[in-house]
């Protein structure tokens, strides 16, 4: 299966300590490109968010935002009496070894680690539990990506079907078309009631079949159709190697146009080349 790069995954979860939320959004790129929004308190978390997702996703530019609303925040804040007196009487029995000691600041009291029920958050707990999440996200993301990926697919193998027909199709008009430009030769010169002689006439007519050969450009779009369906199948980072088989199938488009000798063989190559650059334009969003 075929990824898409265009997603987005948010998910949210309410713990003891608050709310955490994350939301990624992908789009293409033709490499890996993060780019984390972290709230201060989370910047730990940047390296291990950039190896999972180094692990999980080859390519795309995404953005990774992570919310925390911290439940204790407009609650009523509650002090550890106990903790408190410790320390005050901590405090005083240092200020009797000082001569003139400054007066004891509650401010920095209240300050102190554990004096404040509110404030006793576990920033390592909280750090696993945003990471656990930002996996989950992953997971949510990936299967956007899979769900789009299988979209493209199917689109661009809608358009290996019509290019397989137009290529058919060729195939069998190529030697009615040969006959039919022969005949305009045969009586253009009758038109100008000369006298040719055979074997120069027969000459020119090889000389225009081999210019209007195109059986070894229809032979290679079919192997390069061919062979986009097993990319396809396969599945995988196949983004850059989908990119080059639309080059190549654009190649052979192009030739067919220029041994054009007919308004049949015009039209077919304008229609392949419609259907590569549709195709092109879908591979551009594959990873």
């Amino acid at each position: 299966m075929v990824h898409s790069m265009t997603a987005f995954a948010r998910v949210e979860r309410a713990g003891a300590q608050g709310t955490l939320s994350w939301e990624i959004r992908s789009v293409n790129h033709r490499y890996l490109e993060p780019h984390l929004r972290l709230p201060e308190a989370f910047r730990d978390l940047e390296g291990g968010v950039r190896d999972a997702l180094r692990q999980a996703i080859s390519r795309g530019k995404l953005e990774c935002t992570l919310r925390f609303a911290d439940e204790t925040a407009g609650k009523p804040l509650q002090v550890d009496s106990e903790r408190a007196t410790q320390l005050i009487n901590a405090a005083q029995t240092v200020a009797g070894l000082i001569h003139q000691p400054a007066a004891i600041n509650p401010l920095e009291v209240l300050a102190w680690p554990g004096v404040l029920v509110a404030d006793a958050v576990d920033p390592q707990a909280l750090n696993a539990e945003a990471l656990a999440l930002f996996d989950a996200a992953l997971v949510e993301l990936k299967a956007g990506r899979d769900r789009e990926g299988s979209d493209l697919a199917r689109l661009i193998n809608d358009r290996l079907d019509a290019m397989s027909t137009e290529v058919a199709t060729m195939r069998q008009l190529v030697p009615q078309m040969l006959a039919t430009q022969r005949q305009k030769i045969l009586d253009r010169v009758a038109d100008m009631q000369a006298e040719l002689d055979p074997q120069r006439l027969e000459q020119e007519m090889v000389l225009l079949a081999q210019k209007s050969d195109v059986a070894e450009e229809l032979d290679r779009l079919s192997t390069h159709v061919t062979e986009v369906r097993r990319v396809l199948k396969a599945g995988g980072a196949a983004g850059r190697r989908l990119d080059f088989l639309m080059q190549e199938l654009n190649r052979e488009a192009n030739t067919l146009g220029s041994k054009a000798f007919d308004p049949r063989s015009t039209q077919a190559a304008v229609n392949l080349k419609v259907l590569i650059e549709q195709m092109r334009e879908q591979v551009q969003n594959i990873e």
